[in-house]
């Protein structure tokens, strides 16, 4: 009986090794939301990260949180890095790229709970409103593929950016 089981977590293991073999080699986890708001009443609340702390999702899981901001006050060269509880983690972002009301490049180190490195705000202005989208994406190495399995970094993550996305919006509609 005990060789039975064995077997049959055995070839359990064996399956799942080779299930995430097959899941792709890299991940984009990307939400979006309409604001009544022009681009131009936005982007301040993106490249300052002085104002993250008005809307990022994360900001309220930690309130208390270490900070430091060096580099420029905002925009290109602005840098941040944050340590915080075990759902925070530890990191830091840079902003590589801030084209006027329109695009954020950030260069994002996640070193816990996970590592990641790439985030991007977008801005379309469409009317009087702005669709603003909030991407990370990244290479999957073979671990984070394995844990795909088991948790979905979509769902953590973009819960956490359509809650700072809604924050976002709650503080540009003022």
């Amino acid at each position: 009986m005990l060789i039975i089981i064995a077997i049959i977590i055995s070839v359990a293991i064996i399956m799942a090794l080779i299930l995430a073999t097959t899941k792709p080699d890299s991940f984009r986890i990307e939400r979006s939301i309409n604001i009544k708001a022009p681009p131009e009443k936005i982007f301040p609340l993106i490249i300052d990260f002085h104002h993250m702390n008005t809307w990022s999702a994360w900001d309220k899981v930690d309130p208390v949180m270490q900070r430091s901001f060096t580099g420029a006050e905002s925009g290109k060269g602005a840098m941040y890095a944050w340590h915080g509880n075990k759902e925070i983690g530890q990191g830091s972002m840079e902003i590589l790229e801030a084209t006027a009301s329109s695009k954020v490049l950030i260069k994002i180190d996640f070193y816990k709970p996970f590592e990641a490195h790439n985030v991007e705000f977008t801005l379309l202005p469409h009317g009087e409103a702005t669709t603003v989208s909030h991407a990370m994406y990244g290479s999957s190495p073979y671990l984070s593929k394995l844990m795909s399995l088991v948790f979905s970094m979509d769902k953590m993550v973009g819960s956490k950016f359509e809650e700072g996305l809604a924050s976002l919006k709650a503080a540009a509609e003022k």
